[in-house]
């Protein structure tokens, strides 16, 4: 290779066959060209066909691949530092061996780094086999983002491309001795020099790969080794990021991963001085950085945990993880406009944690909310020739639990609140009109209130869903009342002499409770037109279709719409 080339990309290699040959093969073939590329790959000690196959890649591209073999040296740190000392680029760029890039992905980022002068260049990164990789950074390409006031912290891997000159000035290297996470002070660092730091989110660049035996070493570091991890790089942050706001910002993330990951579903059935440990590691750090700043931002779950372990409440804790596991999230106590969530330790005057730590706080709890409501009843009620809808459901909810009301709502709910079950609802909403009434009482065991519902039925054909709605924190939610687990009442007739209705309470495909009712014997001009409605939106449904294909075909064949042209 005659000319420096545009970037040098290291990779270091473990015992990552066979995912290794897609990663090679990934990068060989990449749009920017093997002469504006250097591959710089260090195997570590391989035990398996890693290294066999980085010198095969290396014969077959003498003058792009360039392989250094040494011992194992425990970790990414060593090899990545290894490549460092040896790359020529005019940018680096970091790719886990079992990982793989999108063709176009060094390209673009390169063009992107030379158009805006930019340091570091985050390429868009998603997980596959059920790698979990945060999305918020990438909603949208910016040439200029801050670590401050972004989702940058969340996405401190070094996957990313670096101005080598930026590494070079500063001395940017890999701590050696990080079982896990030493990409992260190096990424921090980068970032903290930085002038400008752009992000690429209209192409996916990166590919991370979660092995099909978990064997990643993210996922094989054990609980005090991350601690030990995460309290050296948060140490190390607050070094180049004095107090306030900005570290803040920069902590946060730490506080809602790295550390709020020890205190998980497997906590309670660790060994007891092992969870005393691990409580007391997260209280020397909160101790430190856990500003009010920083709590406000959390969501409460993670919040709650992280106050308990500071706080060197052990036993509650493991309770609050395992009753969260067992019945879903606690109820919530409302009082004054304000939501609190009922956790172990919830004004337990032996711990002392203030009512703040179990505030809601801004933040949205559909899934606590759909997840904690339950149909208890559902029946009819029949006089003459009038018919009731009667049913009674718990909601997690307590405390003034006045705004909490069941109505019949005509339209559906949103693909968007199918997950959760339940959503928030925007600023000056509507709710269906009132009809019946709602009474409300403490449940039997206290952790939860009953609304009982009797909805008189109009003589209307109409399918109509059951919902609550719950006004939380200065929000209201509305709730699918679902049924799968209780049984819906018969169909009924009723209604006026010569006149009759059929009601029928129904669960539909996705589990929600639905009261459709009908006329027995509608006019002839009813059954006329509703037996034409539907092959009308048929008809209109195939003619979008036909029309949008249509212009497809005229677009590909290069017929393009005049200007200045106008529907007749």
């Amino acid at each position: 290779m005659s000319a420096a080339p545009d970037v040098s990309v290291v990779v270091a290699v473990y015992n990552t066959m066979p995912y290794l040959t897609e990663c090679l093969n990934s990068l060989v073939n990449q749009t920017i060209g093997r002469e504006r590329l250097e591959i710089v790959a260090v195997d570590d000690g391989s035990t398996d066909d890693s290294g066999r196959e980085l010198d095969r890649f290396a014969a077959l591209y003498p003058d792009t691949v360039r392989v250094i073999h040494q011992s194992n040296s425990g970790g990414p740190a060593a090899p990545s530092n290894r490549a460092l000392e040896v790359a020529t680029g005019r940018y680096v760029y970091f790719i886990g061996s079992d990982d793989y890039l999108g063709e176009e992905a060094l390209e673009r980022m390169v063009k992107c780094a030379d158009k805006y002068d930019s340091d570091v260049v985050v390429g868009k990164m998603v997980g596959t086999n059920g790698r979990y990789v945060h999305q918020a950074l990438y909603k949208t390409s910016d040439p200029d983002v801050s670590l401050y006031d972004s989702a940058l912290p969340f996405t401190l891997a070094n996957t990313k491309l670096f101005r080598r000159e930026l590494v070079e000035k500063h001395k940017l290297r890999f701590p050696e001795h990080l079982p896990v996470g030493s990409d992260q002070p190096f990424t921090i660092e980068a970032c903290v020099r930085a002038t400008k730091i752009s992000v690429v989110a209209d192409y996916t660049c990166y590919y991370a790969v979660k092995r099909g035996d978990a064997s990643n070493i993210t996922y094989r570091a054990d609980h005090l080794a991350r601690l030990r991890a995460a309290g050296e790089i948060m140490d190390f942050a607050a070094g180049l990021v004095e107090a306030g706001p900005k570290r803040d910002a920069l902590l946060r993330r730490h506080f809602t991963w790295e550390l709020a990951k020890l205190v998980q579903d497997d906590f309670p059935g660790l060994d007891r001085e092992l969870r005393r440990q691990i409580c007391a590691g997260i209280a020397r750090l909160a101790d430190v950085y856990f500003t009010d700043g920083i709590r406000d931002a959390m969501d409460v779950k993670r919040r709650v945990r992280i106050a308990l372990a500071r706080a060197g409440a052990v036993d509650e804790l493991a309770a609050a993880i395992s009753s969260e596991q067992e019945h879903g999230a606690p109820p919530f106590v409302l009082e004054g406009g304000r939501a609190f969530a009922r956790y172990a330790g919830f004004r337990d005057p032996r711990i002392g944690l203030e009512d703040r730590v179990y505030e809601l706080l801004g933040e949205s709890v559909p899934g606590a909310l759909a997840g904690g409501t339950e149909l208890l009843a559902s029946a009819w009620e029949q006089q003459g020739e009038a018919l009731t809808y009667t049913l009674s459901v718990r909601v997690p909810v307590v405390g003034d639990v006045q705004g909490s009301v069941v109505r019949l709502a005509t339209k559906a709910m949103p693909k968007s609140a199918d997950k959760p079950g339940a959503r928030r609802l925007k600023a000056g909403h509507v709710l269906p009109a009132p009809v019946g009434e709602v009474t409300r009482e403490p449940s039997g065991d206290g952790a939860a209130t009953v609304l009982h519902a009797r909805i008189p039925l109009e003589y209307v054909t109409a399918e109509r869903g059951v919902r609550v709605y719950l006004d939380v924190a200065g929000s209201t939610y509305e709730i699918p009342v679902r049924g799968e687990n209780l049984p819906m009442p018969l169909a009924r007739l009723w209604g006026r002499e010569g006149d009759p209705y059929r009601a029928s309470a129904v669960v539909n495909g996705k589990g929600r409770v639905v009261i459709d009712t009908a006329q027995m014997y509608p006019p002839k001009r009813a059954l006329v037109l509703r037996a034409l409605a539907a092959p009308v939106r048929k008809l209109k449904s195939l003619a979008v279709r036909v029309r949008a294909a249509g212009v497809r075909k005229l677009k590909s064949a290069g017929f393009k719409k005049p200007t200045g042209s106008k529907r007749k």
